[in-house]
């Protein structure tokens, strides 16, 4: 993980420029995660037995033609699609791409669970924790480098916002070990539902983000501080994050290991359609099969959106 600024540090921009600003339908949320992974073995460890996911779809012989892949997820969810992809290269340092895919459980024992399932089973991967105020995160890094945050979200009535709308998050101290000692309990690792909360990704500019993201998708900002910026639809904390703690002045994305897709659900075919039609008009290059909408943002982060309904 990065030593860059936390939630609480630095002050907050006010959200005034977002007057006229046409939001996202507020029904919006975070789908599957596209990885493309070099090792599809080792990752898919990491993913099925240490965070206990659900194999939801997998290709029965691995040499047929086209790249295999893996469909991780809880119950019937997609949370990580792993993309086999051994020909790419590594992801160079300072590039544009995932910071982490934060996975949000619905209950702490849940969390718990696999928290303690990953102590047992991928103890080297965890790289931190921390209380932000509307939730309580912990951070680990898979075998290839990229970031995970498994959280659980407190009740929204419990979140305080400020006079112009910001939700005040923070960073505080959260001790792992007191967190297991007080949720742990007999619930299987894979029990309990979970679905990608949010993501967040580096990126080479904050105001090449807040154009991408806000102006043209229509998500509107809940905190800018110290090179990041937090997004959201329908009054969540955040659906997405965008920072240059790693990436500051990166440009388009090569062709590498890492990222391959993010994926966003619209609630309705309407919702969908009205995307499209905002993106085009912002100058973004699209492509629309009639189901999911799919484009790039200014670094090459590859984002599809689809109806829920």
């Amino acid at each position: 993980m990065s030593t860059a600024p936390t939630p609480g540090q630095g002050a907050s921009v006010p959200l005034t420029a977002q007057h006229g600003h046409d939001s996202i339908a507020a029904g919006t949320g975070m789908d599957a995660v596209t990885l493309l992974v070099g090792d599809l073995d080792r990752q898919l460890r990491f993913y099925r037995d240490a965070l206990a996911l659900d194999v939801l779809d997998q290709p029965g012989d691995r040499f047929t033609s086209g790249p295999a892949t893996v469909t991780l997820g809880r119950g019937t969810t997609p949370l990580v699609i792993l993309q086999h992809t051994p020909d790419l290269p590594p992801a160079v340092r300072g590039a544009a791409g995932l910071f982490h895919t934060a996975i949000l459980f619905d209950d702490e024992a849940g969390l718990a669970a696999t928290l303690a399932s990953v102590a047992q089973r991928e103890p080297t991967s965890y790289v931190g924790s921390a209380d932000h105020l509307v939730s309580l995160a912990f951070y680990l890094t898979d075998p290839e480098g990229n970031g995970v945050e498994l959280y659980w979200d407190r009740s929204r009535t419990l979140w305080n916002r400020d006079a112009e709308g910001r939700i005040q998050m923070d960073s505080l101290r959260l001790d792992p070990n007191a967190f297991l000692g007080e949720h742990l309990t007999d619930q299987e690792p894979g029990a309990g539902d979970a679905v990608v909360g949010h993501v967040h990704l580096s990126v080479g500019d904050v105001p090449s983000a807040r154009a991408f993201y806000v102006d043209a998708l229509g998500f509107d900002v809940t905190a800018q501080w110290h090179g990041a910026l937090f997004v959201s639809a329908g009054g969540y904390h955040h659906h997405l994050a965008m920072n240059t703690w790693n990436s500051a002045g990166a440009g388009p994305r090569a062709s590498a290991l890492g990222l391959g897709e993010v994926r966003i659900a619209v609630p309705t075919a309407d919702d969908l359609g009205a995307l499209a039609d905002r993106v085009i008009s912002a100058g973004y290059a699209t492509a629309h099969d009639g189901e999911t909408l799919r484009f790039e943002d200014p670094w090459r982060n590859v984002v599809r959106v689809s109806a829920a309904v």
